[in-house]
């Protein structure tokens, strides 16, 4: 559970998304506004990385050089781009943290995790079955709210937030890139605790 501090040092972060100019601004993207945002923190940038099916940098956070992976194999496909880079360098699942939109939570709000299902996100759920089912890697659930319906739920999260939901949004993404050397250093029930009380 969350609570718990993960044995295993993260290695990769991965931040979800579809690729795109239709889709960057779309809830669906917040992953990837936060890997953006966390690359940019470290003045780094994401470049093509063909056999990783993905764009790819490498940063050193926390006491330790981290690699960054944004696939760009569409949502539910990103699996492939995770097994790709996890298998080539031998990262074990416990040792990536993956960054998603999550309709369970509110907007403003963000929630750190250790395993766990897929809750019906596509993206994790390719991870999951492309990981050999295995559920450890860690989570960065961003809150993008619920549109109150499931059968609206496809069309909510490929279009826009409003403006001050992006704002909300944008802010617990930098909040979270605050934290992010708590999370890599082992300091993960404080980063928990100060993630978790924090609302834009």
């Amino acid at each position: 559970m969350a609570q718990t501090t993960p044995n295993e040092a993260v290695e990769l972060i991965v931040g979800l998304g579809n690729p795109g100019a239709e889709y960057e601004d779309t809830r669906h993207n917040a992953g990837v506004w936060f890997l953006e945002a966390l690359a940019r923190s470290c003045g780094a940038s994401l470049q093509p990385e063909k056999k990783f099916h993905g764009l790819t940098a490498k940063i050193y956070l926390g006491g330790r050089d981290i690699r960054l992976l944004y696939p760009t194999t569409f949502m539910n496909r990103s699996g492939q781009a995770v097994a790709a880079i996890a298998n080539f360098y031998r990262i074990p699942p416990q040792s990536i943290l993956v960054a998603h939109d999550e309709l369970d939570i509110p907007v403003g709000t963000a929630r750190l995790k250790q395993g766990g299902g897929h809750g019906g996100h596509n993206g994790l759920r390719d991870i999951i079955s492309r990981l050999g089912n295995n559920r450890d890697f860690l989570r960065l659930r961003i809150g993008v709210g619920h549109p109150g319906d499931s059968s609206k739920v496809v069309g909510y999260v490929l279009n826009k937030p409003s403006r001050q939901d992006d704002d909300k949004i944008r802010t617990v993404i930098d909040e979270s890139v605050r934290l992010m050397p708590e999370v890599l250093d082992g300091s993960w029930a404080k980063a928990v605790q100060a993630l978790h009380t924090f609302s834009a």
